[in-house]
């Protein structure tokens, strides 16, 4: 019972994570280039407010189910449950390395007043989320396959 509870929660989780930053990718960021300056800005701003704590928690709670999955599930099963383990982890560090960083510089800015200098991050940024997104889809795909197996 408790590893069925634990592979629908590992299956929802890394499910709303893939889902959520493929609708970035396919919606959010798009947009977000098809804006001027000022309007990204403002925009980024207050895209960001809901996502922290919301994300973070998720992906860390899913890595933690399937850590536990990975302890209790049989042989073939507990090494996908580490792999999805793995690439959830993954998509924590790129996002609290690479993308967090981002974003609070662009927090830090008043849409107002940009600097002439300022240095457009939209493509870096995009890149890591692309990057965390096919963790993340990969993470969902490996949990998926690992209830099927297991």
């Amino acid at each position: 019972m408790t590893r069925d509870v634990l592979a629908v929660l590992a299956l929802v989780g890394s499910g709303v994570v893939a889902g959520v930053l493929f609708a970035v990718a396919l919606s959010v960021l798009p947009a977000l280039f098809a804006m001027p300056v000022e309007r990204y800005v403002y925009a980024h701003q207050l895209l960001g407010k809901r996502w922290d704590p919301a994300m973070p928690v998720i992906v860390l709670c899913s890595t933690a189910v399937d850590i536990a999955l990975a302890v209790l599930a049989d042989s073939g099963a507990a090494a996908l449950f580490a792999v999805a383990a793995a690439l959830l982890l993954a998509v924590s560090v790129v996002s609290h390395f690479c993308n967090v960083p981002i974003n609070r510089v662009v927090k830090s800015l008043d849409p107002e007043h940009i600097p002439d200098d300022w240095w457009d991050p939209r493509p870096l940024w995009r890149r890591w989320h692309f990057l965390r997104t096919v963790l993340a889809l990969l993470a969902a795909v490996v949990n998926a396959i690992a209830v099927v197996s297991g």
